[in-house]
């Protein structure tokens, strides 16, 4: 279902629920060109909204409670505004009433809302739908109640509704690329000053392909808290603020003193910060198949090093290495599933994905799914 069709969709239902004409915000996904697991290391990412993402529609409530439905999933929640605790084993309520939390921590008044929201960010494929729907959030209600947020102090409110209702602590990066996204255009953020320099998108005769593996391992979450940890010991081993301030003569004069695990660690954080910048590099100079091999190497840390890949993933990574029409490829997101992103080249896509498809459903029993997206403007209200 593209975007005008699930906003006719979702407004159907929410006029004939509330017989209410609510406001209307888009807010999309996200890819990550390269720059994994740096964003919560002050470091370098290179993220770009994508055309697919979650159209919510919002309106103040008539009653003494809030309505939230997923309408996907076909699950409501009910709560009032001035009662908000996280939800035992919650899902997606966590990150609507970590958003709701967070902006009555600052002081702003909301009163009682309905809420309905839907998607074609497909689950668990580190495409950053969590971003998407927290900020879907925080823009609409900002525009509902207007509360006077800046995008930037949205996507801090989104970040910490994360942290502190999903239990998850992620860096910004996510909600950034979703909030300020560019048509056509990515973008190279420095996570620390939360400044970013845009970057036109044109791959000539190459085009982004994703490749969703359709598997989610469960100890996504615990390792991703758990990376995050180590990257923090480490960096005050070092003395420094974050391993953005490393260097790898830096981690080598205390390898002695660190588990091998936690030095092939952080020594992946270090390299792939200068990757991204070597990206942006390769990108002012045209240089596709110097950002393709940047790619590769990015797999490889994010694969031997930082251990966040798996089979599945690393199985597809080899087979684009295999393919001449592919210049390069990684897995994308936090790992343990999710999507790889190729750069391949346009006139193979359909007989790559004849051919990927049918490799990895003998290997691993189970379908992947191939997305083309294009690059896409970030949250914003739908007229």
């Amino acid at each position: 279902m593209n975007q005008q069709n699930l906003t006719e969709h979702i407004t159907f239902y929410f006029e004939e629920k509330f017989n209410q004409k609510p406001l209307l915000v888009f807010s999309p996904g996200r890819i990550n060109l390269i720059g994994e697991h740096t964003d919560y290391n002050d470091g370098f990412v290179f993220p770009a909204a994508i055309d697919k993402g979650i159209v919510a529609a919002i309106s103040k409530s008539k009653n003494d409670f809030c309505h939230i439905t997923a309408l996907d999933l076909n699950e409501t929640l009910k709560f009032t505004s001035n009662d908000i605790v996280p939800k035992e084993n919650g899902s997606w309520e966590n990150y609507v009433l970590g958003v709701v939390s967070e902006i009555k921590k600052m002081g702003r008044r909301i009163d009682n809302f309905n809420l309905v929201f839907a998607g074609d960010i497909p689950g668990g494929a580190g495409l950053s739908s969590s971003a998407a729907l927290e900020n879907s959030v925080v823009f609409g209600l900002n525009a509902l109640f207007q509360l006077g947020f800046s995008k930037e102090e949205m996507i801090f409110i989104s970040q910490r509704a994360e942290h502190n209702f999903v239990g998850v602590k992620c860096g910004i990066m996510d909600q950034y690329a979703s909030m300020f996204g560019q048509k056509n255009k990515a973008l190279l953020l420095d996570c620390r000053t939360i400044k970013a320099t845009e970057y036109e998108i044109d791959f000539k005769d190459f085009q982004l392909l994703l490749i969703n593996t359709n598997i989610k391992h469960t100890l996504s979450e615990s390792a991703y808290n758990n990376r995050r940890s180590t990257c923090e010991k480490v960096a005050t081993l070092l003395k420094v603020k974050a391993l953005r301030d490393a260097n790898i003569e830096d981690l080598d004069a205390i390898k002695d003193e660190l588990p091998m695990e936690e030095y092939l660690q952080a020594s992946y954080i270090i390299h792939e910060n200068k990757r991204v910048l070597k990206a942006s590099e390769a990108l002012d100079n045209n240089d596709l198949n110097g950002l393709g091999n940047l790619l590769f190497a990015s797999h490889n840390g994010l694969q031997n090093c930082y251990e966040v890949s798996c089979e599945e993933l690393n199985f597809l990574v080899d087979k684009a290495k295999n393919n001449p029409d592919i210049i390069g490829a990684r897995m994308m997101g936090g790992g343990f599933g999710g999507c790889t992103l190729n750069l391949i080249r346009k006139s193979a896509i359909e007989a790559f994905s004849t051919s990927i498809s049918a490799s990895y459903k003998k290997q691993f029993n189970v379908d992947c799914n191939i997305y083309h997206v294009q690059i896409s403007e970030g949250t914003h209200l739908i007229n």
